[in-house]
């Protein structure tokens, strides 16, 4: 068994498998807690003393960015019972939500462990603690009776990086549309400035910086997928080069330091050594010019050999003193470290309490306030305004009616006031056309009232507008007030924490 952390303090168990020589094996997988509906099967076979190799399918595998913004793909991991962790290979995203994968892969290890995490890219050289996939027991085929063993205690990554404040955020970045090679890139160049190329691998990094914005530009211009997967995959490499680069680098330096320093106190205690050895030459030098003062010259040399043991023994006084002092100031700067987490915590806890109440006060006026807009709903702390099909100037317009302007303005002054909701806007259509007019028809609609927000000041990164066309009636579309009715537009506001 591999004892593992599947999360940040929940303890684990998967089990490590010996696989024989050219017996077939299946090997299931269960999720983990966090998401349980995942599912996956591996058909295991080691073919020779170089390689086992594996063919893993996954299904109902959710997006890589459930879990935080941090994080961009899936890697397949080998853990064996001594500790080593092999990176066996990306399990690439083929959809927006929840998708079947598979990945063929090849280790040289014969009794290991298979785990599926979520990473920030490809090329991480440790498993995170997000692990999304574990092995059960396997079975042969042919009945066959198959060796489990028991591995190491695995804690997964615990880098600082998914809980410092200064971990760059891409949850702006719309998912949908992306390449998952982009966001890895931007996660790689993330990490790498995290672990201080800007300051240890300068050259690394821009040049990573330079092919992830190349990358980007050319999926923005529309340029073949592969082209752009190759520019993105080769930006990672580069950053996680000066990643590595960095940490070597730093810890280089801080060796360089630690040395210098003890260096300077060996220095500072041959000074005074050496001080005390000419005090001794001279001493030794007036005995022999005064052989009558001899007795009061040797009393100088036997007080001086005492000042010189004392000096040693001062310096390894000092040297107790430094070490002791260099723990306290570790110890200091845990502390420290301690209370600026706990201070970042309490004032998250308090701005989400300021927002959550801000938001309750607020929002019975709110309702009241947007009732003479159109009829409001509210659900779980969601607000619908229904805008009528009236607000247009015809039935298959997407401008305002007469007077009508000054209304959605309104509403949209309104809103700006209301900073703790993001705003979705859906826009319905009756059913005379074809489906492709109709959607354009309510996405030119939901884009006119989406506009008029902007103009406003509310934050595009706040709106979303949909053209929903005629897939979802509120009447029959036998009558004209019933077309009215299915032409209307839905102003959702929803609690930013949600």
């Amino acid at each position: 068994m591999v004892s593992v952390m599947a999360q940040a303090d929940v303890a684990r168990q998967t089990t490590a498998i010996t696989y024989p020589l050219d017996e077939n094996v299946i090997v299931r997988f269960r999720g983990t807690t966090r998401f349980p509906r995942m599912k996956g099967e591996a058909k295991i076979k080691r073919t020779g003393r170089s390689g086992t190799q594996i063919d893993l399918s996954v299904s109902k595998m959710p997006r890589p960015f459930e879990l935080g913004a941090g994080y961009a793909t899936y890697v397949l991991w080998a853990v064996s019972p001594d500790g080593q962790m092999d990176n066996l290979g990306e399990i690439k995203r083929r959809g927006f939500f929840e998708f079947d994968s598979r990945i063929s892969v090849t280790t040289r290890l014969q009794t290991f462990a298979l785990l599926v995490t979520a990473e920030p890219h490809f090329l991480v050289r440790r498993p995170s603690q997000a692990i999304m996939l574990e092995n059960l027991s396997p079975y042969a085929p042919s009945g066959r009776s198959l060796a489990t063993s028991r591995g190491i205690s695995y804690f997964g990554n615990s880098s600082d990086y998914f809980r410092d404040a200064r971990t760059p955020e891409i949850a702006e970045v719309d998912y949908s549309k992306t390449p998952s090679a982009v966001l890895q890139a931007m996660q790689a160049v993330a990490l790498a400035r995290f672990a201080g190329a800007e300051r240890d691998a300068e050259e690394e990094l821009t040049q990573a910086e330079s092919l992830l914005a190349e990358a980007q530009k050319a999926w923005r211009d529309g340029r073949d997928e592969s082209v752009v997967d190759m520019m993105a995959r080769q930006a990672i490499g580069l950053a996680v080069s000066a990643e590595s680069i960095a940490m070597v680098r730093a810890e280089a330096r801080e060796q360089r330091n630690e040395r210098n320093r003890a260096d300077a106190e060996a220095r500072t205690a041959e000074e005074r050594f050496t001080g005390a050895l000419q005090q001794v030459t001279d001493l030794q030098a007036e005995l022999s010019r005064e052989t009558r003062a001899r007795e009061l010259s040797e009393r100088d040399v036997l007080n001086l050999s005492n000042q010189l043991r004392e000096v040693r023994a001062e310096n390894l006084n000092l040297a107790a003193d430094n070490a002791r002092l260099k723990t306290e100031i570790d110890s200091l700067k845990s502390r420290i470290e301690t209370l600026e987490k706990e201070r970042l915590a309490q004032e998250e806890a308090r701005r989400t309490q300021e927002a959550t109440q801000r938001r309750t006060t607020q929002i019975p006026d709110l309702i009241e306030s947007l009732k003479r807009f159109g009829v409001v709903t509210s659900d779980r702390g969601n607000i619908q305004v229904n805008i009528p099909d009236s607000y247009w100037a015809g039935p298959r317009a997407s401008g305002f009616a007469t007077g009508n302007l000054a209304r959605v303005d309104s509403l949209a002054q309104l809103l700006a006031t209301a900073p703790d909701f993001r705003i979705e806007i859906y826009a319905h259509s009756d059913d005379d056309g074809t489906s492709e007019e109709l959607k354009a028809f309510s996405q030119a609609r939901a884009d006119a009232i989406a506009s008029r927000f902007i103009g406003a000041s509310i934050p595009a990164t706040r709106i979303t507008a949909r053209g929903i066309g005629p897939d979802s009636p509120v009447a029959q579309n036998s009558s004209e007030a019933g077309k009215a009715r299915n032409r209307r537009v839905l102003v959702l506001l929803v609690p930013l924490q949600q």
